[in-house]
C-alpha cells in the first residue's frame, strides 16, 4: 500500500498517457473508420453508390485487417509508424497501430449499423429525386446515429484494452505501468489500482453513450 502511494504521480502520467492514445486513435480511427463503412455500406450491391470492385477491395481489406490481433499488428505496422512518425517504438508508433486497428474495426460497426435503416426510408428519399450524397447526409446517417453512437462506444472500450498492449513497442499508460510496478513487482496493489482506473474510464464512456444513444433514439 505504501509503494502505491509513492506511484500516484506515475499512476497519473500513465492514465493521461492512455487517454492521449485512445483520444488521437478514437478521433482519426473514428473519421477513417466512418468514411470506409459508409462506401461499403453505399457500394454494395443494391446501395446508393453501387460499385462492386470499389465495395470488393474495402471489403478484403477489412476482412484482412480486423482479425489480426493487436499483439500481432503491432509489429506489423511498424514500418509504417516509422514512416509516418519517424520512430518504431514509442507512445507515436503506437497510436499509428491504435488507428489502424480502431479504423477497420470501426469500419465493419458503421456498416452493420447504417445497414439497420429500413430501406422504404431510403427508396422514398430516391422517390423524391434526392441525390446519393443528400440521402446519405438526411437519411442514412440521422436515421442510423443512434446505433452508431452505441457502436462508437463498444470501439473506445475495445481501444482501451488494446492500448494495454502499449509495452510492446516501450510506451506507455495504464496497462504498461500495471505490467511494470504490479506485475513484476509482485504489487497486487498496483496492478488493481490499474485495473480499477480502467474499469472507472470504461463505465462513464459507457454510460455516457448509452444516455446520448437514448435521447437520439427517443427522436
Amino acid at each position: 500500500m505504501d509503494r502505491l502511494i509513492e506511484l500516484l504521480p506515475k499512476i497519473a502520467d500513465a492514465t493521461l498517457e492512455t487517454l492521449i492514445y485512445v483520444s488521437f486513435a478514437m478521433l482519426l480511427g473514428g473519421i477513417f473508420g466512418l468514411i470506409i463503412g459508409v462506401l461499403l455500406t453505399t457500394t454494395r450491391q443494391g446501395g446508393i453508390l453501387q460499385n462492386t470492385p470499389v465495395y470488393w477491395v474495402l471489403n478484403f481489406l477489412v476482412n484482412f485487417f480486423r482479425p489480426i490481433p493487436f499483439v500481432i499488428l503491432i509489429p506489423v505496422i511498424m514500418p509504417l509508424a516509422r514512416v509516418i512518425t519517424g520512430k518504431g517504438i514509442g507512445g507515436p508508433a503506437l497510436i499509428v497501430a491504435l488507428v489502424v486497428a480502431a479504423s477497420f474495426g470501426i469500419s465493419r460497426l458503421v456498416e452493420q449499423n447504417l445497414l439497420t435503416v429500413p430501406p422504404g426510408q431510403i427508396e422514398a428519399a430516391r422517390a423524391m429525386g434526392a441525390s446519393p450524397l443528400r440521402i446519405l447526409l438526411t437519411v442514412l446517417i440521422p436515421e442510423g446515429l443512434g446505433p452508431l453512437v452505441l457502436g462508437y462506444t463498444f470501439a473506445f472500450i475495445a481501444v482501451v484494452d488494446m492500448s494495454a498492449m502499449a509495452g510492446v513497442v516501450g510506451a506507455g499508460g495504464l496497462g504498461n505501468f500495471a505490467l511494470q510496478y504490479g506485475y513484476r513487482q509482485f504489487n497486487p496493489w498496483v496492478t488493481w489500482a490499474s485495473v480499477l482506473i480502467i474499469v472507472a474510464l470504461v463505465q462513464l464512456i459507457q454510460l455516457l453513450g448509452n444516455v446520448i444513444a437514448r435521447k437520439l433514439l427517443r427522436r
